[in-house]
């Protein structure tokens, strides 16, 4: 199967052309990573944070998933290990309250970036994806001026049901793209072109592993190639 060098990306054609991580010019980028539960949000948020600085950028993280047991703490032993700081609350906190601390503090220290790790939920908990609009809303309100990205963290479950969470995910939040994680697993996610058809959302990374360095920018004919591969 040949892919053009070039496309443009819409409904109806799968991009060939990478799609790196958005940058707010001059000031704070926030992405959001969001999804549902066992999806490796915590760990993605850190190694992004761990990606942006080995470009030279500064990065904070905000441990936002106040609800989950020892999310706190994996997100904190995280920043740790790869020196990013890491904002956080008491046990059960409020997230919002959270993130505008974390916006807070990112402003204040010049970061470029600030990855939020929110509470899993399930796509089909109405409430639940209530919440996650009302974090999402309240959340940049403190900083009116920045725009925020927010990234979906995926890891490729059954085909159909993927595709409904990305609906219910996208209908919910404004979402900015797509982190395919756990690749390293017998999931090759596949059904990330359909998502890509129907919704338009780029692919931002690839989690291929455990270590920091292990989430990459996608490439989307190495993707296309191991589709195909037996």
């Amino acid at each position: 199967m040949s892919w053009p060098s070039r496309a443009p990306r819409s409904k109806k054609t799968f991009s060939t052309a990478r799609a790196p991580l958005l940058r707010q010019s001059g000031g704070l980028t926030v992405v959001s990573i969001v999804g549902v539960n066992g999806t490796g949000k915590t760990t993605t948020a850190a190694k992004l944070a761990f990606a942006v600085q080995a470009e030279g950028r500064v990065a904070l993280l905000a441990a936002c998933d106040t609800f989950r047991a020892a999310a706190v703490e994996q997100l904190k032993l995280w920043g740790a290990r790869l020196r990013v700081p890491v904002i956080a609350g008491a046990s059960g906190a409020d997230p919002a309250s959270v993130a505008h601390d974390a916006v807070s503090a990112a402003l204040a220290r010049r970061a470029d970036y600030l990855f939020i790790d929110t509470a899993g939920r399930l796509h089909t908990k109405h409430n639940l994806m209530q919440e996650l609009q009302k974090f999402t809303a309240s959340s940049p309100n403190s900083f009116p001026a920045r725009r925020t990205r927010r990234s979906w963290c995926w890891t490729p479950p059954p085909a159909m049901n993927a595709l409904n969470q990305a609906r219910e995910f996208h209908k919910a939040v404004p979402l900015t793209g797509l982190i395919i994680t756990k690749l390293d697993g017998t999931s090759k996610g596949g059904m990330v072109v359909a998502i890509q058809k129907e919704l338009a959302l780029p692919v931002k990374y690839i989690g291929l592993g455990e270590k920091p360095e292990d989430l990459q920018p996608f490439d989307p004919a190495q993707f296309a190639q191991a589709l195909f591969e037996e």
